[in-house]
């Protein structure tokens, strides 16, 4: 059953560009994450983000995934990016190649 979600992705050029951003997003990596809207947000993926299957309000189907970031020092702190809002990904560690 689809997830209602504000965006979905269904050209074939955003789902490969989702593709690349799960595949960049390892978990226990610790990332600095610029979005579109400039804002940037620091932290550790929790776990490597899964793409899903989900409608839009309109009814629309396409791809979208989220991103959650902690931060260890700071055990309350979370957060959820959606993939599709993403324009950077920041690498502040060694982890790529080394999930675990």
């Amino acid at each position: 059953m689809a997830q209602y979600v504000e965006r979905v992705c269904v050209d074939p050029a955003d789902i490969r560009r989702l593709e690349s951003l799960v595949a960049d997003l390892q978990g226990n990596g610790h990332v600095s994450i610029v979005q579109k809207d400039g804002s940037v947000c620091e932290g550790v993926v929790s776990v490597r983000p899964t793409m899903q299957v989900m409608r839009d309000q309109s009814g629309r189907e396409g791809i979208n995934a989220e991103l959650r970031l902690e931060r260890p020092r700071e055990p309350a702190w979370s957060r959820r990016i959606w993939l599709d809002q993403i324009e950077r990904v920041e690498h502040l560690d060694s982890i790529l190649g080394s999930e675990s």
